[in-house]
């Protein structure tokens, strides 16, 4: 092969895998798997559908998260669980880091994840500052993506997630085990 060709070629190849790896937005369904609970059940959107999500990606250092997480699990309290699933998912610490402290945030009314070093939850997201907050509707897609953490922001939050609690819930799924007509 020429030297041009291969050029070409390695060209071709980078900005594929570029756009394979664009950055998750409003519209994009998010990735299903988002860590294990306290109990070790596994903790997915999928099983989240018809409520409205609120991922929040969070680390012990982080100064902001540290505000940001008291005040999601005060929004969970107010909103109940019906609608809305309130979850943090510890994005850069040890693991015994992140243990100790889901230990002294026990009374913290939101579901703790963690992600592991691999960063398998919060790689699809790019994300690029902490906290990283993910507001997913009801219909199971991104609605909103937030950086940073800011008291002159609550309202436009609060205003969103109202405007999503207020979406219909999507029809529940067919069942698959249809009981036969009666003759």
């Amino acid at each position: 092969m020429k030297p041009i060709t291969r050029i070409a070629v390695a060209m071709l190849a980078l900005a594929v895998s570029t756009l394979c790896q664009a950055r998750l937005g409003s519209g994009d369904a998010p990735p299903d798997y988002l860590g294990h609970d306290r109990d070790g059940h596994e903790v997915r959107v999928s099983d989240q559908r018809g409520k409205v999500v609120i991922v929040s990606f969070w680390a012990s250092w982080c100064g902001y998260c540290r505000k940001e997480l008291p005040v999601l699990a005060a929004l969970q309290q107010l909103k109940g669980t019906k609608d809305l699933t309130v979850i943090g998912v510890n994005h850069d610490d040890e693991y015994d880091k992140f243990k100790d402290l889901r230990r002294r945030w026990k009374n913290l009314d939101i579901v703790l994840t963690y992600d592991s070093p691999d960063n398998r939850i919060g790689k699809p997201y790019q994300i690029n500052g902490l906290p990283f907050m993910v507001m997913i509707g009801r219909d199971g897609r991104i609605a909103e993506i937030y950086t940073g953490y800011g008291e002159d922001s609550l309202n436009d939050i609060m205003s969103k997630v109202d405007d999503l609690l207020a979406q219909p819930a999507p029809p529940a799924a067919a069942s698959s085990t249809a009981a036969p007509a009666s003759s």
